[in-house]
């Protein structure tokens, strides 16, 4: 019964956040209602709000990123941060969206892209993401170290993002974003693992 009504949960949640990115897309962040969410997937307000606490974390669900810090917590025995987080990175860009999930995920970028308060909203993610990685790496390498590399890190894969959609939303072709992007990824590691000299050594 408990897997049973788990995935009931995760259904609801699922309806939820396709109602709410679905009006977001058609009207904008802004000129929709909590209200008009909830009466459209067919849920209480009150039970809306339990699933996402806030109008942003609707329009923000799965969009917070990769956990990172987890990625370099879990890493097998012998490997570097850096590489556990290059080769995460390296299996995503290796990866394919269907046709179909990509469209719904660029709609997303530009509802996102047109809210002030969601750009807020991702920020604040993003930062909180930065935070958790910097508290793993200041076990091995003290804080102010850490909170260096966590900053680097995690403008560097923010430009990866942003630098994948802006070539989607600019009409190219998928298969040529998705070589693109995986030649980013390996650049941005490198220069993570070898410095500005790496690009200067060229």
């Amino acid at each position: 019964m408990a897997g049973l009504r788990e995935r009931k949960k995760e259904q609801t949640r699922q309806r939820i956040a396709a109602v709410a990115s679905r009006m977001f897309a058609e009207r904008g962040f802004d000129a929709v209602t909590v209200n008009e969410i909830a009466e459209a997937a067919e849920v209480a307000k009150a039970t809306l709000f339990a699933y996402f606490p806030t109008k942003e974390s609707l329009a923000l669900h799965g969009v917070g990123g990769d956990d990172l810090a987890q990625i370099v917590a879990r890493r097998p025995a012998g490997q570097t941060f850096l590489e556990a987080l290059r080769a995460h990175h390296r299996a995503l860009a290796a990866g394919q969206i269907p046709e179909a999930d990509r469209e719904a995920l660029l709609a997303r970028v530009r509802v996102i892209q047109d809210s002030p308060a969601l750009q807020s909203a991702a920020s604040g993610l993003l930062y909180r993401q930065r935070e958790a990685l910097a508290q793993v790496l200041a076990e091995d390498y003290g804080r102010t170290a850490a909170a260096l590399m966590a900053a680097q890190i995690a403008a560097s894969l923010l430009t990866l993002q942003e630098t994948y959609f802006q070539r989607l939303l600019g009409g190219a072709c998928a298969q040529d974003v998705a070589r693109a992007l995986a030649e980013d990824v390996e650049l941005a590691f490198d220069l993570l693992e070898h410095g500005l000299n790496h690009v200067e050594g060229r």
